[in-house]
């Protein structure tokens, strides 16, 4: 016999007040059974919250905040189906600098090879970015302060830039819109935006991403602040050795723009389908290959193995042309399922039998990349919140 609690429905507690939610609920046109539910909910909360006589504060960063992501998701919604890189750096370094051309030519890079460039919208490595892939492959999630961060010339008065009132919103938008994040130097900002993306993928709160830092020859920005990880945070046993597998140091762009690419060379996305962790590749590997990564990453598994498989049932179809690699994750070691998808990517040609290329997962599952990962057929958590 199970021990779970029974779920609750998630209502107000006000019979009338939950009967017109319902009705309000139904006469939505176009809303799917599922949807609806996540509606339901949504508008429950925005009640409860003012039967229990939140303050006023409170009811408008509820507000803001979900008016925010609501424009964020209409900007980024029609495009999802090309890849992303969010770029992080200083809003202050002028043009001529060397971090300055770096990320101008990185920007540059990307974009000729397809992919769009999220930034802050501000000036400085930002600008630099946005300069080199140009308007129509330039992303800007602005952050409105009272001093510094004006709207770059690329994306200002665009359809391609939000502007924030909360950073936790905006935060939240770089990393949930993005297939990788490279960070070029930069201040206070940049070192925060790269360790909460470190520390949401070490957790297992986000999915693994490249994350890469860059730095001008010979200035050491970025590899004496890997020093002072593996000292201070590696040696004591404040992270774990195999953590620093989760980013790449390097002053070179080309590496930069490969290291990206090859993350996705055959990994394609992820997936939790019930107790599974499933890797989507855009190729399918030989049968020794598959031998070789359980025999190398059998420790990240809980039981069974490492199987290819095809679309499971329960995925809905989405994607269902891409072969699937199917184990029981434990969930501890980011690191550890990093190096897996790692060792796929380099499988040698032998080993793979392409599939045609599809673009990035589905919108849906681009959902909140801070969410824990759950079963496919769960609804929501909105049940045991009263």
């Amino acid at each position: 016999m199970s021990d779970a609690r029974p779920r609750r429905p998630y209502v107000t507690g006000l019979p009338d007040i939950d009967r017109r939610i319902d009705e309000l609920v139904a006469a939505i046109p176009a809303t799917e059974e599922r949807s609806a539910e996540f509606l339901r909910q949504i508008i429950t909360t925005a009640v409860k919250m003012q039967a229990e006589d939140e303050s006023l504060g409170d009811l408008k960063l509820v507000n803001t905040a979900l008016k925010e992501l609501r424009w964020a998701f209409k900007v980024f919604g029609p495009t999802r189906h090309s890849r992303k890189v969010t770029v992080f750096g200083s809003a202050r370094t002028p043009p001529g600098e060397p971090a300055y051309e770096q990320a101008r030519d990185f920007g540059a890079r990307m974009a000729q090879r397809g992919w769009g460039v999220i930034t802050g919208a501000g000036g400085g490595i930002m600008a630099a970015a946005h300069g080199g892939a140009g308007r129509e492959k330039s992303w800007g999630v602005n952050i409105r302060l009272p001093f510094e961060q004006v709207a770059n010339e690329v994306v200002r008065g665009g359809k391609q830039l939000v502007n924030f009132k909360y950073f936790f919103t905006r935060k939240l938008i770089f990393l949930k819109e993005t297939d990788a994040i490279v960070l070029f130097p930069g201040g206070f900002g940049t070192h925060d935006e790269g360790f909460e993306a470190l520390t949401l993928i070490q957790t297992g709160k986000a999915d693994p991403i490249p994350v890469v830092f860059v730095e001008p020859a010979g200035s050491g920005y970025w590899r004496e602040w890997h020093a002072y990880v593996e000292r201070h945070l590696t040696a004591p046993g404040l992270i774990s050795p195999d953590d620093t597998a989760l980013y790449a140091v390097t002053d070179d762009v080309d590496a930069a723009v490969a290291m990206v690419e090859r993350f996705y060379r055959v990994y394609h996305s992820m997936r939790y389908v019930g107790e599974k962790l499933v890797l989507r590749l855009q190729a399918e590997l030989s049968p020794q290959r598959l031998v070789e990564l359980n025999d190398a990453f059998g420790y990240i598994v809980t039981s069974g193995g490492i199987e290819q498989s095809a679309a499971l049932d329960a995925e809905r179809g989405q994607l269902a042309e891409l072969p699937r690699l199917a184990l029981r994750y434990n969930r501890n070691n980011a690191a550890g399922l990093r190096r897996l998808i790692d060792a796929v990517n380099e499988s040698s040609d032998g080993d793979l039998r392409p599939v045609p290329a599809v673009g990035p997962a589905p919108a849906e599952e681009r959902a909140e990349r801070g969410a824990t990962p759950a079963p496919i057929e769960s609804t929501s958590s909105g049940e045991d919140l009263e």
